[in-house]
């Protein structure tokens, strides 16, 4: 890493110049190169989660229940959160796919606590996009809640991350 200060050649991953002991800690953080690494290293989650309210179902929830829900708001996840609305778990459609389809016959009355995902995965308001995404591609999730205090305030999916990106990506589309 070379000194922008004095052009000492250190060490890679050297916090301090070891000639004039200049801070390089800030060259070190990666920088982005176009809107859309920009986008991804500055805007928060709060930019994809703007006027959604979260779509929650109870623990006790039946699947049936659970599956309307989903069919009429036309998306591939549910929270679920206990009595208190403090977030539990979540239902997708790969646990409906997983762990009852072919393995239930009779799931009418069978209840989403003991399929969900529990304690899932969270992002904040506040974290990056980039934080977010990347805890989606680490844990192979594709649903991300977002809480706030362990109630969840929105949920975050890939399909949200490829519009954004994809948005970003056209010529004249402002970033914030």
């Amino acid at each position: 890493m070379i000194c922008p200060t004095c052009t000492y050649d250190n060490l890679p991953g050297a916090e301090i110049c070891d000639r004039c002991h200049q801070d390089l800690t800030q060259l070190d953080r990666p920088m982005a190169s176009n809107r859309v690494e920009r986008s991804l290293m500055e805007d928060p989650v709060s930019y994809l989660n703007q006027g959604r309210q979260p779509i929650l179902v109870q623990t006790t929830t039946t699947i049936p229940e659970a599956m309307q829900v989903m069919l009429t708001h036309n998306i591939g996840a549910v929270m679920v959160v206990d009595e208190q609305g403090v977030l539990r778990g979540i239902f997708s459609e790969r646990d409906l796919l997983v762990k009852i389809a072919g393995v239930h016959e009779d799931f009418a009355a069978l209840q989403v606590k003991d399929f969900m995902t529990p304690r899932p995965e969270a992002v904040q308001d506040s974290d990056t996009l980039a934080f977010a995404l990347h805890k989606m591609d680490i844990g192979g999730y594709r649903h991300l809640p977002v809480v706030e205090n362990d109630r969840p305030i929105g949920i975050i999916s890939v399909r949200d991350m490829l519009h954004h990106i994809t948005r970003m990506c056209e010529p004249g589309v402002p970033h914030n």
